[in-house]
């Protein structure tokens, strides 16, 4: 990312890019929800940041004033739609989501279980009986992309060509249009060639066969339906996942207590999942502003963007009491990692058994871990936040 001028107030002048939001931006959320509690920037033609859970329950929920037609800011104009169910407004969205849903219940996603368990083990024999590995690029962005690969039927070596897409998408292209178009270009014309080979030859048991037989009240998705969601399922299916199983192993990294709870009692795995999803939820989904509104006293200017963070909703201690603590054994726990409202995730049940089982498997087979001191810890930049380099010794 570009040198970028320092913020000066985060109340006013805010900004996702800045090194010291990447690092770490929960005191800075903190401040916010102290003095304000919506941040205001002029940066990306105008940006607002609510930092309370109700504020951007709020938000998410209002689909009149608040358009999910651009879900991301970037610097220039951001496209609008392309990607449904998530970009699309009732009443379309009620169709296109629900064209997804039956792939992505609980019973269905129970199918995929023994193959991502194959994928951590094949993963591990990489790695254990080493003294050292980096355990978001040798496991946890492994496990993703190589599932989504074998729920789309496509092969699992391109998973590099996954990897640099959404590089492009989710961090380069924020301050690069021109990256943006390329990698969406490039990702089309592969399912294309994709979906060609299933029209050759169909009944295939995969999402891209799935989509090619969908229908919206008896007709076929359009091309720009079908192209935008198989993308938007390999991008949300892949980074999201990633950064999530990448920050439980960086936490139980720097929290042995935490660790060698989850060792002597594996079933509160699902349990620490859940407060992991809360602690260091991924993602932050973007609205546009497209009527007048007033939240907490502020002015919403229609044609400005939201960020609609539910990492800071997550961290509100009105609705999380200890909510900087990690307590993998919480009780309540309502977080809303997942996104709240109508574009609540539909992947939601992958994700957790993605990172359940991922977890499983690392401390059943690497018991005792912590961070290499001499290593640095990076995370991702922009709206999907996640370790990139998770350096670890092991033993």
């Amino acid at each position: 990312m570009k040198s970028r001028p320092p913020v000066t107030d985060w109340a006013t002048d805010f900004d996702h890019l800045d090194p010291r939001w990447i690092e770490n931006p929960y005191p800075i959320w903190d401040e916010l929800r102290a003095r304000c509690p919506i941040a205001h920037t002029d940066r990306f033609m105008g940006v607002y940041l609510p930092t309370r859970y109700e504020d951007v329950r709020a938000i998410a929920k209002d689909t009149e004033r608040f358009s999910s037609h651009r879900v991301v800011v970037l610097e220039n104009m951001p496209p609008r739609g392309g990607a449904a169910p998530i970009t699309t407004d009732p009443p379309k969205h009620q169709g296109a989501k629900a064209v997804l849903l039956p792939a992505f219940t609980p019973e269905a996603i129970q199918r995929h279980e023994p193959r991502t368990r194959e994928i951590c083990r094949e993963l591990l024999d990489r790695v254990a009986g080493k003294p050292n590995c980096d355990a978001a690029i040798d496991y946890a962005q492994e496990i993703p992309v190589r599932l989504m690969a074998h729920m789309f039927g496509i092969p699992e070596a391109d998973g590099a060509q996954f990897r640099t897409w959404i590089h492009e998408l989710l961090e380069l292209g924020i301050t690069d249009p021109a990256v943006v178009q390329r990698a969406t270009d490039e990702m089309t014309e592969y399912f294309r060639r994709e979906a060609d080979k299933r029209r050759a030859r169909p009944g295939g048991d995969d999402l891209i066969s799935y989509l090619l037989a969908a229908r919206i009240n008896g007709n076929p998705l359009s091309d720009n339906h079908f192209y935008g969601t198989l993308r938007l399922l390999l991008v949300a299916g892949i980074d999201t996942t990633w950064s999530a199983i990448g920050a439980c192993l960086w936490h139980l990294a720097t929290h042995d207590e935490d660790r060698r709870r989850l060792v002597a009692e594996p079933d509160l795995v699902p349990s620490a999942v859940e407060e992991f999803l809360r602690a260091y939820a991924p993602v932050t989904m973007a609205r546009e502003i497209v009527k007048e509104a007033q939240i907490d006293g502020v002015a919403f200017k229609p044609g400005e963007m939201v960020l609609l963070s539910f990492p800071a909703a997550n961290r509100d201690p009105a609705m999380f009491p200890d909510a900087d603590r990690v307590v993998i054994d919480r009780a309540q726990n309502r977080h809303a990692a997942f996104g709240l409202g109508i574009h609540r995730c539909i992947g939601s049940n992958l994700a957790r058994m993605e990172i359940r089982v991922a977890l499983e498997e690392w401390l059943a087979r690497i018991p005792q871990f912590t961070l290499d001191p001499g290593l640095p810890v990076t995370w991702s930049e922009g709206t999907v936040r996640g370790p990139r380099r998770v350096p670890i010794r092991i033993g």
